[in-house]
């Protein structure tokens, strides 16, 4: 059921000024309150996918019916989405000397991401996620290597001040990240940004964090439906967005798969459903490129509804595509009505 929702928006932040320095590398970054920073969980996706993927012990080789190698990580999918949504978009992290680190930082830059702030390690691998793909579901194992290369000293102020909005989508993969997140976090509003968080999955399946301290500090909370419920506590979903509420998340947005999304603001509740996605894709990547159709909406003020709705065509997309980058849409694609 849905409720009438107020299209009233957060304040955005007004621009900064250009950092001193004229020849600074910070200086040519578009600095407008829609412009983006993300901290890069940076990886490719190997997917198999076709007959039984299942491995079997005991040297037994079994014949998979295709492979797809492509970039992967939640927040590099969703800085390449973003930014095929027409708004300015940079990436923080770092990928090893290898093909699979010149592999992310090709797909970044086709996709109009700006890669300045990512570094070449030698002394690092870029990590690999093995994604075996059923039909209905998928089973993933991964390499973290350069996925948690980020670090707290990596995070300046004048890298933060580069931008509008700060967007943090792999909150429990970025381990040496997740301590200093609130006061990140916090020194991204001070200096004028808005923020949203998609926590992604807890490999540990402990989900217990300091979420009064860091919920209050973000803008746009955009868990899945399962995230929401292991987060507050709850069995139930109306149970759990009022316990997200009370530990301080202001806006909501919870991403249901197949039944679409719903967005949850000062008691109000309005939800989108969807057609089914395209068969024969792999869903990988769905929720990132979710988040950035909301955040492109938000960040251009566009009413909530319409936001909501644009984020679901984006997660549909690329759903119904095998990888996180082969079906995301362009600015000019909503536009015209997909």
């Amino acid at each position: 059921m849905s409720y009438p929702l107020s299209t009233s928006h957060f304040p955005l932040p007004t621009p900064h000024s250009p950092l001193p320095t004229p020849h600074s590398p910070l200086s040519t970054f578009p600095l407008t309150p829609s412009s983006l920073l993300t901290f890069g969980d940076l990886c490719v996706d190997l997917i198999l996918s076709g007959g039984d993927v299942v491995p079997q012990f005991g040297q037994v080789e079994k014949l998979v019916g295709d492979y797809t190698l492509e970039m992967g990580g939640s927040c590099s999918i969703f800085a390449c989405q973003f930014a095929r949504l027409g708004l300015p978009a940079a990436i923080l992290g770092r990928v090893g000397r290898d093909s699979f680190g010149d592999l992310i930082l090709a797909r970044l830059q086709e996709a109009g991401v700006e890669t300045r702030f990512v570094s070449v390690d030698p002394a690092l691998k870029t990590g690999l996620g093995i994604a075996l793909c059923r039909q209905d579901d998928r089973a993933i194992l991964t390499y973290l290597g350069s996925i948690t290369a980020v670090t707290p000293a990596d995070v300046t102020d004048d890298r933060l001040a580069c931008a509008g909005h700060l967007h943090h989508g792999s909150y429990f993969l970025h381990a040496p990240l997740r301590p200093h997140i609130p006061s990140i976090f916090a020194r991204a509003r001070r200096l004028g940004l808005t923020t949203s968080l998609d926590t992604n999955w807890d490999p540990a399946d402990a989900w217990d964090d300091r979420w009064d301290e860091i919920l209050p500090l973000v803008d746009v909370f955009l868990p899945n439906e399962a995230e929401a419920l292991r987060i507050a506590g709850e069995h139930h979903l109306p149970a759990a967005l009022a316990r997200l509420h009370r530990l301080g998340a202001p806006l909501i947005v919870v991403k249901r798969g197949a039944q679409g999304a719903l967005l949850s603001q000062d008691g109000q509740i309005l939800e989108h459903t969807v057609a089914p996605a395209l068969a024969g894709g792999d869903a990988i990547g769905a929720g990132d490129s979710f988040d950035a159709g909301f955040l492109a909406a938000w960040l251009r003020r566009l009413p909530l509804p319409e936001a909501l709705r644009i984020a679901c065509a984006c997660g549909r997309s690329v759903a119904g595509k095998v990888g996180g980058l082969a079906g995301q849409l362009t600015w000019e694609q909503i536009q015209n009505g997909y």
